[in-house]
């Protein structure tokens, strides 16, 4: 067996043969089931993709919207809500907020199932995302009201909801960029805890069975995606917002 599993030869052998098959897509057998490890992961994560991408729209458009609101209506209790939200993000953990949403809604009332559903997840992650998003914003918000483009836009009688939306967002929108790699970041591992939480059938039920079970393969595979994705997803994300802000190429120089 350690002749079949290549553990025969030196380490520096072992990583370059299996870096070698991992170039060209060979991640392995799992060692419980015998199947392709790369089959396993590409049929896990359309998923975890389905639940990050339902998860960041909900954020985004609370995050923004609490924002927009706060800017336009400062008497309104969006500013209330923001700073309720930031501190909800910080210091309660999405894992616990799924444990209290199961036996809320699943075991005391009844409303939805404990296993397969993504109501609570996406709900419980966009809440998350939303306070990491609304107060730096709503802060990037008024500093551009003050802006002299705006002044004027209040000067040709426009309604202050179409300054904020039209006028102020679009030039605040770099702060989320900049925010968006953090957020992705945190959003994975948000992911993996909520699939293993609820049962859902993506990358993070696919890890914590393989760890459980001791399938090297799988959780070695596993790990690299999720670190190859945190990767990729800052550098985008840098490239982005250099894009968007031309200024912070600029500094940076």
């Amino acid at each position: 067996m350690r002749a079949d599993l290549g553990l025969d030869d030196g380490l520096s052998t072992q990583f370059g043969l299996w870096t070698r098959a991992a170039l060209r897509g060979d991640l392995g057998l799992s060692m419980r089931f015998g199947t392709p490890v790369a089959d396993m992961l590409v049929h896990a994560l359309p998923a975890s993709l389905k639940l990050a991408g339902a998860s960041l729209l909900a954020g985004l458009a609370l995050g923004m919207g609490l924002a927009v609101l706060a800017l336009a209506a400062p008497r309104s209790p969006a500013a209330a809500a923001i700073e309720s939200l930031n501190v909800w993000s910080i210091a309660v953990p999405t894992f616990c907020t799924g444990v209290l949403g199961i036996l809320a809604f699943s075991i005391w009332l009844g409303w939805l199932p404990i296993r397969g559903q993504m109501l609570l997840p996406v709900l419980i992650l966009g809440l998350d995302i939303a306070g990491q998003i609304a107060k730096p914003l709503h802060e990037e918000l008024r500093e551009t009201a003050r802006a002299g483009f705006i002044r004027t836009a209040h000067a040709k009688g426009l309604s202050p909801w179409r300054i904020a939306w039209r006028h102020i967002l679009p030039n605040s929108l770099s702060v989320v960029i900049a925010l968006a790699g953090v957020i992705l970041g945190g959003l994975i591992g948000g992911t993996l805890t909520m699939e293993a939480l609820f049962g859902l059938p993506g990358l993070g039920s696919l890890t914590l069975d393989a760890i459980r079970g001791r399938d090297y393969p799988v959780i070695q595979a596993a790990v690299m995606l999720l670190a190859t994705s945190v990767v990729v997803v800052n550098v985008a994300t840098t490239l982005l917002h250099r894009w968007a802000d031309p200024r912070t190429a600029r500094r940076q120089a």
